[in-house]
């Protein structure tokens, strides 16, 4: 192909509550006049700007372009649940356990960490917004714990270590005696995502990248040896466009009914005051993912991180529309508030400040789109719900194919099988969600 045109733009539901609990944003810079560049980044979350970043470091000296549909973490960077783990983490198996090379998964992911963590030193980011504590797998009943002592067990093999956690310290760590057992891991960074997310674009710019919010791109095509992207206002004409838009790769017609469109929703309480915080108990920070992959997760924050909130997570629609509608947000509003009142019943009844969808993109067969499109057209795209480490990698490979740069992680994609095709509608959707409500409510106390 030779030209592309978006047929949707990002839709969100419900605010990005974690760019929201910071404070106001310095105002958006628009593209708003024809540029040239030597590479355009198309979105601005965990892929793109880790893509802006590698280019940097590869060719301090290129015209390096980002844009950006609406602003920084507001998308779906400032919607996730902030873990960025290094074991293997597959949703679609009982315990997380892969199904490929584990070993070789987690030196990807603790090199995405790395990289994390030197532009968290690079460009003076808070460390509240990069945490490295950790994280428990909590188990509620006994099907959940005989899933923490099967992973454990699979850690073991790849001489990775853990703690299993009783009920007494599990209601120390989180002041809920809702779990049976925890798994403890110790390499998972407990992120603030809009806040890192936020401080490094903010750094790219100080190093020279031109960001540009509230800037779609509706489309690209080929003129001449360049390729023209087009925003609403402006143009950007450039040798090479790397696409970081992990599910909306499909509204430019790439991989088109190969990439699942999934929604998981969240919650977060208004800012815990000091009485309701003698009442819960518990220690200011910590994260919980549910020892079923279909199960809640738990954060609690602080100060540091934007409040004293917990923040809840549960349930899933596939939506190949690419958009939650609002009659989800509404159901997984209530499962929220119930799921919260069974694990702090001493809290029982607390509204939801902030209530929101984040959109995750997955494959069938958990392979990402991490490679070259077309002459001078590159993907960092599709996550499989692991948007903070896999992101971060999908970007690194597409800024290093793009400079012709090669390296064990773009080894690992250019390796990788394409998605599998998805069947056909209105199958895919209503099989699709049958399964995840059945799924949901398999695990619905874990």
């Amino acid at each position: 192909m030779s030209a592309y045109s978006a047929r949707k733009l990002p839709t969100h539901r419900g605010p990005a509550a974690w760019s929201a609990i910071l404070g106001a944003q310095p105002p958006a810079v628009e593209l708003d006049k024809d540029l040239t560049a030597d590479v355009v980044v198309v979105g601005a979350g965990f892929a793109g700007l880790s893509a802006a970043r590698r280019l940097t470091q590869l060719d301090p000296k290129a015209r390096v372009i980002v844009l950006e549909a609406g602003r920084v973490a507001e998308g779906a960077a400032g919607r996730n649940s902030g873990f960025m783990i290094d074991l293997p983490h597959d949703l679609a198996s009982d315990d997380y356990a892969g199904a490929g090379d584990d070993k070789t998964m987690i030196g990807l992911n603790r090199q995405a960490i790395a990289f994390a963590r030197s532009a968290v030193e690079q460009y003076q980011i808070d460390r509240n917004f990069f945490d490295e504590v950790g994280k428990v797998n909590g188990a509620f009943g006994d099907t959940g714990h005989a899933h923490n002592v099967s992973y454990a067990r699979h850690l073991e093999t790849l001489g990775e270590t853990s703690e299993m956690l009783d009920p007494a310290q599990m209601r120390e760590l989180t002041g809920s005696r809702h779990y049976q057992s925890g798994l403890f891991t110790p390499g998972t960074v407990m992120l603030q995502p809009a806040g890192y997310v936020r401080g490094l674009a903010a750094g790219l710019a100080g190093d020279g990248v031109a960001i540009f919010e509230n800037s779609p791109v509706l489309g690209f095509e080929k003129s001449g040896s360049d390729w023209v992207v087009r925003t609403g206002k402006s143009t950007v004409s450039t040798g090479k466009i790397i696409l970081t838009v992990n599910g909306h790769l499909e509204s430019f017609g790439i991989e088109r009914d190969r990439l699942m469109q999934l929604f998981l929703f969240a919650s977060m309480t208004p800012e815990l005051d000091a009485n309701t915080l003698a009442c819960l108990g518990g220690q200011p920070r910590w994260g919980v993912t549910p020892s079923d992959p279909m199960g809640t997760t738990m954060r609690r924050i602080d100060t540091g991180q934007g409040g004293n909130r917990i923040v809840t997570r549960t349930c899933a629609a596939l939506r190949p529309g690419m958009a939650a509608t609002s009659s989800d947000l509404a159901r997984a509003a209530k499962v929220m508030q119930r799921k919260f009142d069974q694990r702090f019943p001493q809290l029982a009844g607390l509204r939801m400040e902030h209530q929101w969808a984040g959109h995750l993109c997955l494959s069938l067969n958990s392979v990402s789109v991490a490679r070259e499109i077309e002459p001078g057209v590159y993907s960092g795209c599709v996550q499989n719900g692991l948007g903070t480490a896999r992101g971060t990698l999908t970007g690194i490979a597409a800024a290093e194919r793009a400079s012709g740069h090669s390296s064990d992680i773009t080894g690992f994609f250019e390796a990788e099988d394409t998605p599998k095709r998805l069947p056909p509608q209105p199958f895919r959707e209503i099989g699709a969600n049958a399964v995840l409500r059945w799924k949901e409510w398999s695990a619905r106390d874990e």
